[in-house]
């Protein structure tokens, strides 16, 4: 597959026997194990993209993953969907104590968990929305809540004692 545009350079990307992106620029050159990275994750998941080698160096920028050919538009959001994790919070069940270090009882859209709070500050509102949360766990999963006031009663009585 191959993408062209003005503000892009030529390249390929196709999967190798063992599923890894292999980038072949406009020179020729050969890249195995190449890996998309947004810009903008959360703020314009779709807006800016880097394609990086092994070695951590760009190879291409694509300014936005909607302008390339749709095949190769697939490859890429496929590839980006394995490597990211970010479940969405549904609904809080319990919490252990309303300081931290906290346990958190949560359904998600991937199912019940339990995550530790170590500390106010690992809750984050995302820019330009004052009900879109971000909470990191302990263990460093970024768990998502899209709308904080679209959840139960119980829930945001919960999570307004840490905000």
């Amino acid at each position: 597959m191959s993408a062209t545009g003005s503000d892009m350079a030529t390249f390929q990307l196709a999967r190798d026997a063992l599923g890894r992106l292999v980038f072949t620029g406009a020179d020729g050159a050969v890249h195995e194990g190449v890996t998309p990275v947004r810009a903008f994750p959360i703020g314009a998941p779709d807006d800016g993209l880097s394609l990086v080698s092994a070695e951590g160096r760009e190879l291409a920028w694509v300014p936005r993953l909607a302008a390339l050919p749709p095949a190769l538009r697939t490859l890429l959001s496929e590839e980006l969907a394995s490597r990211e994790f970010t479940p969405e919070i549904k609904r809080l069940l319990a919490v252990s104590t309303f300081s931290t270090p906290s346990t958190w009882d949560v359904d998600t859209d991937r199912g019940p968990t339990q995550l530790v709070l170590k500390g106010e500050e690992d809750i984050r509102r995302l820019p330009g929305s004052r009900a879109a949360l971000l909470i990191t766990s302990g263990h460093g999963i970024v768990f998502k809540v899209p709308d904080l006031l679209a959840l139960d009663r119980h829930s945001k009585r919960l999570l307004e004692r840490f905000l």
